[in-house]
């Protein structure tokens, strides 16, 4: 079972410059919540409570002010500073102490998924035992991404880093699952032309040994690399049409974890005094207002006494 997970929350942000200047992009709002809630919200729904999150060195306060170090919302947050972007497996070298001999998750800080089926393949893949576990999806301009063939039997045929020719429409989503000897593999991986090491490079050391599996988001989930502009306001939007026409809210931290039975009402309020008066607060009232109204309905009782 997968305990623990890391959030690559560090890297310059380029692609989304002037914004990321000042701002860790993590940091900037998909619709009504900061883009770090999304990824952590995965990790919680995989039901993995040890979080690890690096971030560009000089900016952890930044992140203490919204996710406080420590124990919070049912979970233990920690934080790494990294000096520099060196590649995706950089993080199982950052947090080698942290992994220890556990197995391990990677997601990486600007990732966005949504699915209906997403939480239970999320506990399935946290039950990894050995080797390594990836989530594909496919995409209709594979040359900008990682991408995999795969035969009928979802076996990897082949891996490779932005593809000239056509090889695969699969591409490597930003969500890993591995055993604890990604440490070592990170660490015995050479440096590719533009100077870091490779996610792919790793996931073929797996692959070798017959020890890497896949994954689908399936046909009605949705994964998008919220890392450019164009992007960003995508999920952005997707997330605001949605909410809005549901009445429900995706990556609500507190609601995950009230669900994962991680804390109660009385932690519940703290975060609305928490976030003030606005509209996830509002969220957490009404959150709390339906929980009152299945206790009464389930004990038969007009009074709620957890209150």
């Amino acid at each position: 079972m997968i305990k623990k997970g890391i959030i690559l929350a560090g890297g310059y942000g380029t692609r989304m410059s002037p914004l990321t200047k000042a701002v860790n992009k993590q940091l900037l709002p998909i619709y009504d919540k900061p883009l770090v809630f999304y990824p952590l919200s995965i990790l919680m729904l995989a039901g993995i409570k040890d979080i690890l999150i690096i971030v560009n060195q000089g900016q952890l306060q930044q992140f203490n002010k919204i996710l406080p170090e420590g124990k919070n919302l049912g979970i233990k947050i920690n934080y790494a500073q990294q000096k520099y972007p060196k590649g995706l497996p950089d993080a199982f070298i950052i947090g080698e102490k942290f992994i220890n001999k556990e197995n391990v998750a990677l997601i990486l800080g600007d990732n966005f998924f949504y699915g209906q089926s997403l939480t239970e393949k999320l506990k399935e893949c946290a039950k990894l035992k050995s080797g390594a576990k990836l989530f594909l999806h496919p995409v209709s301009n594979p040359s900008l991404y990682g991408v995999v063939k795969i035969n009928k039997k979802n076996k990897v045929l082949k891996i490779l880093e932005k593809p000239i020719k056509y090889l695969s429409n699969m591409a490597i989503t930003g969500l890993y699952f591995f055993d604890n000897q990604v440490v070592k593999y990170s660490k015995s991986l050479k440096p590719s032309k533009r100077n870091e090491i490779e996610i792919v490079d790793l996931l073929k050391k797996y692959n070798n040994k017959n020890k890497l599996s896949v994954e689908f988001i399936g046909r009605g989930g949705a994964w998008l690399d919220a890392g450019s502009i164009k992007d960003f306001y995508d999920a952005s939007s997707f997330v605001a049409a949605l909410e809005n026409r549901q009445g429900l809210k995706i990556a609500c931290l507190e609601e995950i974890a009230f669900s994962n039975r991680w804390i109660n009402k009385k932690q519940i309020k703290s975060a609305i005094k928490f976030y003030g008066e606005c509209k996830y607060s509002d969220y957490l009232r009404k959150l709390i207002k339906c929980i009152c109204e299945y206790i009464k309905r389930w004990s038969g009782n007009n009074n709620c006494n957890c209150c």
